[in-house]
């Protein structure tokens, strides 16, 4: 968790550095085949098993997600985020251990603040703030998992692709 805070970039996770973790984000935004894209930052613990979970119970939820795994959702620097949007994503979501649960103990709670401010920032960069959508889960939830996702397709749906707010925002003025 500190990995994602520290200014300096001082703390270089082995297999799972800033570098590795943005060509992911690359790697997911660079073919856009259908609305919404959403890339997911999922933690290994809870919310990246509680997807497998979903797909061996064969329970159904929509294609749009594309799954970047980090072992706690504290990893997950804004620059991530930031980069996904920059590479087209209609969506992003960061999802972890349930807050109280975390197997860093409170790495997901320095998540939920550094998600929260980054929320404050997208809305003054004009992106809208519900593209970034935050969940805490357990691994034993694939069913609200599937749920959570098919709300965030609608809810981007209803948005409408990302640079749409943008270009209001252009026409308007």
């Amino acid at each position: 968790a500190c990995s994602a805070s520290c200014p300096t970039d001082a703390i270089l996770m082995h297999n799972s550095t800033d570098e590795q973790i943005l060509a992911q984000v690359r790697a997911a935004t660079e073919m856009k085949s259908e609305f919404p894209l959403i890339v997911a930052f999922l933690c290994n613990w809870c919310s990246y098993t509680c997807a497998d979970l979903a797909g061996v119970s064969r329970i159904q939820y929509p294609t749009n997600l594309r799954v970047i795994r980090v072992m706690c959702a504290g990893r997950v620097d804004p620059e991530f985020v930031l980069e996904a949007f920059k590479g087209g994503a209609d969506g992003v979501l960061v999802a972890g251990c349930r807050l109280g649960e975390c197997h860093y103990i409170f790495a997901n709670y320095s998540a939920k603040k550094r998600m929260e401010v980054l929320q404050g920032v997208l809305e003054d960069i004009g992106i809208d703030p519900h593209r970034l959508k935050v969940e805490w889960i357990s691994a034993a939830e694939g069913e609200r998992f599937a749920r959570s996702i098919e709300s965030f397709v609608d809810e981007l749906k209803e948005i409408g692709p990302i640079g749409s707010e943008l270009l209001e925002g252009h026409n308007d003025g």
